[in-house]
């Protein structure tokens, strides 16, 4: 007897069957079950609150949306593709390809041109053999990749008119960033964490600033509302290894904290809060 075919966790909801029913990427949640309705606008509340008393973007803004395919990229494209019509906001995708990982990172790359397809996006793509450019700048693999990846969402930022870069860290990443800083010995300025808005950089008058409106959430609310609105997103096996020091802290040493302290990641973006008002002007 033949078993019945399984859904591809890695189609967009366009191409699935019909008879396997998946959420309109454009639905709005007053047509969706109470709990996806919920947890849909409580996720979007916090995001827009936090982004109004930053203010990270209004109305009629330009947003290059970096996605790599993960959760949270994806969330964070489904989000601002929510608030488009309202909001009058133009958006881009952008994708860089580091070719770190074979044929899963050319998977990746068309996953991402497919999605941004499926909202109806321009979606610009690049490949940079990173590897090869830590070998010539003489540095780390994970720093010659972070080069390249902001490099290359600047110049093309620049080229779409985007003053806005969005990008999809959430607070957890900023609890493991202050963590990671700690460790390895750090200036006051380092317990800031992930900053909120930034400059990227400028071309004559014109310039660029990334923008993190997921910090306002966290990992596991980004997760609940994928599930929930059936969003299709891509895994990177190489967040799971815990020789990486910051996969240990999150997988391994926060879980452990937040046992006895279950708010200590709230506690430490409340911290930076604090000290940003302090030593940054």
């Amino acid at each position: 007897m033949r078993k019945p075919k399984t859904a591809n966790p890695l189609e967009v909801p366009s191409q699935r069957p019909l008879a396997h029913k998946t959420a309109n990427p454009l639905e709005v949640p007053s047509q969706r079950p109470l709990a996806q309705k919920t947890a849909t606008l409580q996720l979007w509340d916090s995001i827009n609150s936090f982004s109004r008393r930053r203010a990270l973007f209004k109305k009629g803004d330009s947003i290059l949306v970096a996605v790599s395919g993960g959760p949270d990229s994806v969330v964070l494209l489904d989000f601002l593709a929510k608030q488009a019509r309202s909001n009058g906001l133009r958006l881009c995708v952008a994708h860089l390809n580091h070719l770190l990982r074979g044929k899963a990172a050319n998977t990746d790359e068309n996953f991402v041109k497919t999605l941004g397809k499926t909202y109806g996006l321009e979606t610009i793509t690049a490949r940079i053999d990173v590897h090869s450019l830590a070998k010539k700048l003489k540095m780390s693999v994970e720093h010659a990749a972070r080069r390249a990846r902001y490099g290359f969402l600047l110049k093309t930022a620049l080229k779409q008119n985007c003053p806005l870069v969005a990008t999809a860290h959430h607070s957890d990443d900023h609890a493991e960033t202050v963590m990671l800083n700690l460790m390895r010995g750090t200036e006051p300025k380092g317990l800031l964490g992930i900053p909120t808005k930034r400059p990227l950089g400028a071309k004559g008058r014109r310039r660029v600033f990334v923008i993190r409106p997921m910090l306002a959430v966290s990992r596991k609310e980004i997760m609940e509302y994928a599930r929930l609105n059936r969003l299709p997103f891509r895994k990177d096996k190489t967040n799971e290894d815990e020789k990486y020091t910051r996969n240990w802290l999150r997988k391994t040493l926060l879980p452990l904290i937040e046992r006895r302290h279950p708010r200590f990641r709230t506690r430490l973006l409340e911290l930076s809060e604090k000290l940003t008002h302090r030593l940054l002007p």
